[in-house]
């Protein structure tokens, strides 16, 4: 069985070559042994096919009689020795006996080269079916090659697929994990967008608190500091009612006064001039702070002031519905003392302001 190399071994490419069956050991060496077998065979028929020719040579035998002992005496005269008898070699055989013996020993001898040439022939046969089988066996470990080959390749493409499933899906996890960040931090920035519009609000609402409460502080400050002038505005105009008094008399006038897209009237105190409007605009415009709503709000603020343009006191005399406003208006005001005067060197004794916001 071949061993499948790794694709970072320098023998990667090879693999990629059609793959041939191990090359047998031995066949030279086989055709070597036949052909020496070949030559075996021939030598024995060349002289077994001599031996046939050849004639046997007869046999010869020669045939000796006991010698008798003459040291022994004898009684009796003993006969010369008989002449020993020459044997004759034997005959030779008939020529009939000798074809039989020769054709018995060429069938031998013919049956002799038939079993070598069957045991030959058998080892060749033998040597056939062992190559046969050889190759039989090549083939068959060419094609369990091949089949693990293509089982490799197979296995291969198959691992290739799963690793591409699996970054796939790897992929898609950073991505889903990436999308639930971003949805967890959107929630988070969410939340903190909440907590701190919460928080601003509640700011919001504090400042609000602490603003109502300024100003309810600073209206109750703005009463007592009215009171506190209306007392002495009080004191003030009966002392010039007595100085009037004791004058002789006076004259009674009315003015007109404008602010921040405001109008204003009032009576007392000397004529006012065409201008004079124009005076109180510039003067209470700069004073005005609101960022609030603009539309509907309109207040109109009552104002008493000393002939010098002191202001003596400011009240709401109609509310716009919004306290926020108000006190903003009255701020404005407040924050405009002393008042301008008129043309004739005296601010009016009383006149009113209406103020709406900028834009409203």
């Amino acid at each position: 069985m071949m061993k499948r190399q790794p694709s970072g071994h320098p023998g990667a490419r090879a693999s990629a070559r059609p793959i041939r069956p191990p090359r047998e050991r031995g066949t030279w060496k086989a055709f070597a042994l036949a052909a020496l077998m070949h030559v075996l065979l021939g030598i024995l028929l060349y002289h077994g096919v001599n031996w046939q020719n050849n004639t046997p040579a007869g046999a010869e035998a020669e045939l000796w009689t006991e010698i008798p002992d003459l040291s022994a005496p004898t009684p009796r005269p003993v006969p010369p020795p008989e002449p020993p008898v020459k044997v004759q070699p034997a005959p030779p055989p008939a020529k009939d006996e000798e074809a039989d013996i020769a054709l018995q020993e060429k069938k031998r001898k013919q049956q002799e080269a038939t079993a070598r040439a069957a045991q030959l022939a058998e080892q060749q046969r033998a040597q056939q079916q062992a190559e046969q089988e050889a190759e039989a066996k090549r083939q068959q470990l060419a094609q369990q090659a091949a089949q693990q080959a293509a089982l490799a390749a197979q296995k291969a493409t198959q691992d290739k697929q799963k690793l591409a499933e699996k970054q796939k899906l790897l992929a898609q996890q950073k991505l889903d994990q990436q999308k639930a960040q971003q949805a967890k931090e959107k929630e988070a920035d969410a939340a903190k967008a909440a907590e701190q519009q919460k928080q601003a609000e509640a700011k919001a609402q504090e400042d609000a608190k602490a603003k109502t409460q300024a100003d309810a502080k600073a209206k109750a400050k703005a009463q007592a500091d009215a009171q506190a002038k209306a007392k002495l505005d009080k004191e003030r105009s009966a002392r010039l009612a007595q100085l009037q008094g004791q004058a002789g008399g006076g004259t009674e006038s009315s003015g007109n006064g404008l602010a921040k897209s405001g109008t204003g009237s009032g009576a007392g105190g000397t004529a006012t001039s065409a201008g004079y409007a124009e005076k109180v605009q510039r003067r209470v415009r700069p004073n005005i702070v609101w960022a609030g709503e603009t539309a509907g709000l309109e207040t109109v603020v009552a104002v008493r002031c000393s002939p010098t343009g002191t202001l003596l006191s400011a009240t709401i005399q109609r509310s716009s519905s919004n306290e926020q406003w108000d006190q903003a208006a009255l701020r404005a005001v407040q924050r405009s003392d002393p008042m301008p005067v008129d043309t004739n060197g005296q601010a009016p004794s009383s006149f009113t302001i209406t103020l709406r916001p900028a834009g409203g």
